[in-house]
């Protein structure tokens, strides 16, 4: 039997064993998803459970109170070897409703790229949209990091603390042409993002001109695995054309790879030719494939 409930402090172990199973290049470690249970207040996550094992994860990003009509981004995966019995659709009607309750006019998500998952988001109203890639690449073969221009400083995440990197991802987001890219509040940022110990702001670097932050990469690691994901990479907007994305994903690679990690994965717009160019540059190569879905509520 199927019952869906919200999760709570205490599922994070049962969460991070659903999204290792559904989505194994994503770094989300137990103890990751744990603080983010306990400080999250912008999201409502989902359990589903098949005779009281965990076999599934839902996810509803939460809009701004005064935001008019939005369009929120949800998550529903289902372990592999449990889909078929009707968690996912358990799953999609409880984030339905959530959504619709917080006001949404439309849901935003992401369809692994096989036919089971296009057809399941198909059949439930869901228009297939943009390609995403996840691509990786390992760590011992990235370039040499690029030194940054002159008249900026490149700082880790731990030196510059999180105000700064919170305006700067603030101004970078617009430029994800997903739509996928979510930071909230500066407080409940600071409680799920910058205190999650996923997290690792000794791998995450900014270039800085005098104190503003101009460009980032935020790295998330699972020493365990050996492997690290780019939560997010990108330069404010007066800023783009120069490269400074290169720069910073750079040292970041080479750094986490001095620290004992081994791979790096990342996803990204297929359309997005700029950042595709600088993983290309630093040798990652394409692992697989998904893409945007919307469905009007």
């Amino acid at each position: 039997m199927i019952e869906v409930r919200r999760a709570v402090p205490g599922d994070g172990a049962a969460i991070a064993a659903v999204l290792a199973a559904a989505l194994p290049r994503l770094v989300k470690t137990a103890r990751g998803l744990e603080s983010e249970l306990r400080s999250s207040q912008a999201r409502v996550v989902l359990l589903a459970l098949d005779d009281g094992q965990p076999v599934g994860y839902g996810n509803v990003y939460l809009s701004d109170p005064g935001e008019k009509s939005p369009r929120i981004r949800i998550a529903v995966q289902v372990a592999p070897e449990h889909r078929g019995r009707g968690a996912g659709q358990a799953l999609l009607t409880e984030v339905e409703r959530v959504a619709a309750e917080a006001g949404a006019v439309s849901l935003l998500t992401v369809v692994e790229d096989d036919d089971r998952s296009l057809h399941f988001a198909r059949e439930r109203g869901f228009v297939v949209d943009r390609q995403m890639s996840h691509s990786e690449v390992a760590l011992a073969t990235t370039p040499d990091p690029v030194d940054p221009p002159e008249g900026l400083r490149l700082a880790s995440y731990e030196e510059v603390g999180p105000r700064p990197v919170w305006e700067a991802m603030m101004a970078v987001i617009g430029g994800d042409p997903s739509g996928l890219s979510f930071v909230g509040p500066y407080d409940e940022w600071v409680a799920s993002g910058w205190q999650n110990p996923d997290l690792r702001p000794d791998l995450s670097f900014v270039l800085l001109d005098g104190d503003q932050v101009v460009s980032l990469v935020s790295t998330a690691a699972d020493p365990d695995r050996g492997v690290i994901w780019s939560n997010l990479t990108g330069t404010v907007p007066a800023y783009r054309g120069r490269g400074l994305a290169k720069v910073v994903k750079s040292h970041a690679l080479r750094r986490a790879h001095l620290a004992g990690l081994t791979k790096a994965s990342t996803g990204n717009d297929a359309a997005n030719a700029p950042m595709l160019a600088v993983n290309d540059w630093l040798g990652y190569r394409l692992a697989g494939s998904a893409w945007t879905a919307e469905k009007a509520l």
